[in-house]
């Protein structure tokens, strides 16, 4: 029986976020930490040290993911694992993944302390690339080694500068090896902070969050014709920037009809991007988020049909090419029922949401028992150098992600 007694270190937590927080900050108190860069092979580095001070069995994988082992009584039993990534957004935020991380590191830490023996064997993972802000699509590393991207896939994508995956992993020398790859859990477990205003708005300290929100990625090509500013009568333009406007639009309107519904132009590319040329060519990205598959897979249908309309009737021609999908995934009941419990027992009000944002927990789930932990984020910010947790959050968020860990040490 473990003791009901055991207490997070706050004050060393603190201290370990902001370390690491230290390494790629920016002026205005975020993180600019893009995978497989300097900054990030500067805090693998700091991680793998911290893991090697905790006595744990550290190796790295050939996505660079990295492993920290506390072995259990079960020698031979898949891990519990917990964890999240240490990777950020240009200019983001200093909790978005890292709290996962390193509060399931203070976890580590407080059972070394009162010298608790668990039953499973209990493993850290930081995951490369979840964020995708270097290297698109996000969640490369927990992708790869669940199997639901090819190794040849991930090593070939390039960014921007023309780098591949594969160049920028042996450039920060974190290439290890295949056979190091986490290949089966008993339950992995995700902290994160929300990223959405909803604990924050109703006053909530936990979200236990039933699942991740199915999510589709378009990218729409708009076909007009460039022409003179000044020598075109308006009535005689074929403006591709004012179809693609109406069209955007039209996406907005659609969430209002159909409840629950979110989507996102976060991108788009006008040409030829002068300002005394009527443009002849538009590109822009639609993000379609709902919690239903059938209700999503309907938006997109209607999205097509309309996005087809307003092409018709400005005279272009339009292209949609899908980029991504993502269904929908339930978590683990047990584990859901574990971070309740736990809440209760603390008692700290909690409240069940889906995610809206993907998380390396996604591919998780497909290979075994998978749950998240919400904290609240101020305001609902994040991916932005003002996203914010409150220390006290963070604080909480550790007790219940320790009293889960010990809750499915016994139970799963």
């Amino acid at each position: 029986m473990h003791s009901p007694t055991l207490q997070i270190n706050t004050k060393r937590l603190l201290s370990t976020i902001a370390e690491s927080s230290s390494i790629g900050s920016t002026a205005n108190h975020g993180l600019h930490r893009l995978a497989l860069t300097e900054e990030d092979r500067q805090v693998r580095h700091l991680f793998t040290q911290w893991l090697e001070n905790e006595g744990l069995d550290v190796r790295i994988d050939d996505f660079g993911n990295i492993y920290g082992r506390r072995e259990g009584r079960l020698k031979e039993a898949p891990p519990i694992v917990m964890g999240s990534h240490l990777d950020s957004q240009p200019q983001g935020g200093r909790y978005d993944g890292v709290l996962g991380v390193l509060t399931a590191l203070e976890v580590i830490r407080v059972l070394n302390e009162y010298h608790i023996e668990t039953e499973y064997p209990v493993e850290i993972v930081n995951f490369t690339n979840e964020e995708g802000a270097r290297f698109s699509p996000p969640m490369l590393g927990s992708g790869g080694v669940t199997g639901n991207f090819s190794k040849d896939f991930i090593y070939n994508i390039q960014d921007r500068d023309g780098i591949t995956f594969s160049e920028a992993l042996k450039d920060i020398d974190y290439v290890g090896e295949t056979s190091n790859r986490l290949e089966e859990i008993s339950a992995y477990i995700e902290l994160h902070i929300e990223q959405g205003p909803v604990l924050s708005n109703k006053g909530k300290s936990l979200g236990v969050v039933e699942g991740i929100q199915g999510m589709t990625w378009v990218n729409v090509s708009v076909e007009g014709k460039s022409n003179h500013a000044g020598s075109t009568p308006m009535d005689d333009r074929t403006d591709a920037l004012v179809c693609a406007g109406q069209m955007i639009g039209k996406i907005k309107e659609l969430t209002q009809e159909i409840k629950g519904l979110k989507t996102t132009v976060g991108r788009l590319d006008v040409s030829p991007n002068t300002a005394n040329v009527v443009p002849g060519r538009v590109d822009f990205s639609i993000d379609i988020r709902h919690e239903d598959n059938e209700i999503r897979q309907h938006a997109l249908q209607r999205l097509k049909e309309q996005l087809s309309s307003t092409s018709f009737i400005h005279g272009t021609e339009v292209i949609i090419h899908s980029l991504w999908n993502s269904d929908t995934i339930e978590f683990s009941p047990t584990i859901r029922n574990a971070i309740k419990t736990s809440a209760d027992e603390l008692d700290l009000p909690s409240l069940s949401l889906y995610s809206g944002a993907g998380h390396d927990s996604k591919y998780m789930h497909s290979m075994g028992e998978t749950g998240m932990i919400f904290l609240p984020s101020e305001r609902g910010i994040s991916h932005n150098e003002d996203e914010f947790t409150h220390d006290d959050d963070i604080e909480k968020g550790a007790r219940v992600l320790l009293q889960t860990l010990l809750k499915l040490d016994t139970t799963i």
